[in-house]
């Protein structure tokens, strides 16, 4: 992640070369840090030799791999927030693509001003947002606890009762700071997307559920039987661990 005096970094993956310099040339505009990559191999050789903020990563790819794959691999070993860009409009590929952990996803053709409101809100959770630098500067911590874990709501970070720091991708960590917010109240699955994605995950129940199941398996003892986060039959999830 950046920290206070470097602008936030970006790789975008796409293999048209208009699109990379439409989005290179607007965010450098912005005070953001560009890398473009044209293929899964060009953005493996980039993420090897540099840290990004967020991936920009077009769907439809040469090489073999299109951009679920590379998402997949992304996910498997950083949190790094990425938004998916596509021209193709298809609701199937949409639900993979959050499902796999993409932070946004948004068709082509975009708008510049909506993809850069749409990575700020992202970015802003983690605090590279430009203009939430300052703010994060001075900001002091939050901590929530629960059934002795620590929540740490200022530095977006979770640690089991051992003491063990958890990885939490991005939806992740705001689903869980929602529902520990709201202990003891049932959310439905419309309220969890506004606490946390908003549009990013529009009206697709399917989204909310996989993250519930991805998140279950990082902080039940036994996932299948969960304790934490129970399901309300046709409402949505209850967080039921005990807050002080």
């Amino acid at each position: 992640m950046s920290d206070v005096t470097n602008p936030p970094h970006l790789l975008v993956v796409d293999d048209d070369p208009r699109i990379r310099s439409l989005l290179t040339r607007y965010f450098e505009a912005e005070d953001y840090a560009v890398t473009c990559a044209a293929d899964g191999a060009d953005m493996h050789m980039q993420m090897r030799q540099n840290r990004f903020d967020a991936v920009l990563l077009d769907l439809s790819l040469p090489g073999g791999q299109d951009g679920l794959d590379l998402a997949r691999e992304i996910r498997s070993r950083s949190d790094v927030p990425i938004m998916m860009l596509t021209g193709r409009d298809d609701v199937v590929d949409r639900i993979v693509g959050l499902e796999i952990g993409a932070d946004d996803y948004i068709a082509k053709p975009f708008h510049l001003r909506e993809v850069h409101a749409r990575l700020k809100s992202i970015l802003r959770r983690r605090g590279a947002a430009p203009a939430a630098k300052e703010a994060l500067r001075v900001e002091e911590e939050q901590i929530l606890s629960f059934e002795g874990w620590s929540l740490n709501v200022s530095r977006r970070s979770l640690r089991d009762p051992g003491g063990q720091e958890v990885d939490l991708t991005t939806g992740e960590f705001d689903m869980l700071v929602a529902l520990v917010r709201h202990a003891g109240r049932v959310l439905t699955r419309e309220q969890l997307m506004d606490m946390t994605r908003g549009r990013a995950l529009e009206a697709f129940d399917r989204a909310v559920d996989a993250q519930i199941v991805r998140l279950r398996r990082k902080i039940e003892a036994d996932p299948a039987r969960p304790q934490l986060v129970k399901s309300v039959r046709g409402i949505g999830y209850v967080f039921t661990g005990r807050v002080p």
